[in-house]
């Protein structure tokens, strides 16, 4: 559990004890489920994450969006809505090159334009997979009711595959990027948890960094 969760639950139940003393508990019950509710909103479950030459999932949600290239590699969106754990992962092991913030809107992260749109965070790692290096891009974007990226890393760092990179409060959306060296493993409509569904596999032969 994440102590955000905690403290949010903690103040909520104190506002519930509160309007409970002052008018009476009927009137406190929002108070309690939304304590309920940010508890499990900030849950940070482990994962399995898998072994061999794959990039795993940033965050967990559903995938509303792939663009696949013929060469190979492309970009996939996953949408977080506001009952999916929202602890973000990097994809593959590797060194942190960049960490650009990006002011912007805050517009429903489901839409297609709020990839250039909105505010968000990205990740550019640098790591070697299957022996053979690699390059993986990946946004935290802030939605229309998430308006606060929390980023736990620094640029620099150096990521274990699944590694827990940050979060986004309160529904979001997160974009992964990815070169010609690599296979893309799902479609839209699937959904995937974070460090432990595999979105992309290396291919065989052929492409460089993204």
């Amino acid at each position: 559990m994440i102590l955000y969760g905690i403290y949010y639950a903690l103040g909520l139940v104190a506002g519930g004890v509160a309007v409970t003393w002052l008018v009476a508990w009927p009137f406190a019950i929002p108070f309690y489920l939304l304590a309920l509710f940010c508890l499990n909103f900030f849950r940070d479950p482990e994962r399995t994450i898998p072994e061999g030459p794959v990039a795993v999932s940033p965050a967990d949600g559903k995938v509303i969006g792939v663009e696949a290239d013929d060469a190979g590699g492309g970009r996939i969106n996953i949408f977080m809505n506001v009952f999916d754990v929202h602890v973000n992962r990097t994809p593959i092991s590797g060194r942190i090159a960049s960490i650009q913030y990006k002011k912007g809107e805050f517009l429903n992260a489901s839409r297609k334009d709020a990839s250039a749109l909105n505010e968000q965070n990205i990740f550019t790692v640098d790591g070697t997979v299957g022996g053979r290096p690699t390059r993986v891009v990946f946004s935290q974007i802030a939605g229309l009711i998430a308006r606060r990226i929390i980023c736990y890393k620094k640029t620099g760092d150096v990521l274990q595959a699944g590694e827990r990179v940050g979060l986004i409060k309160f529904g979001s959306r997160v974009d992964i990027f990815l070169g010609p060296e690599w296979e893309i493993a799902v479609r839209a409509g699937e959904r995937v948890s974070a460090g432990s569904s595999v979105i992309a596999r290396l291919r065989s032969s052929g492409g460089g960094n993204a």
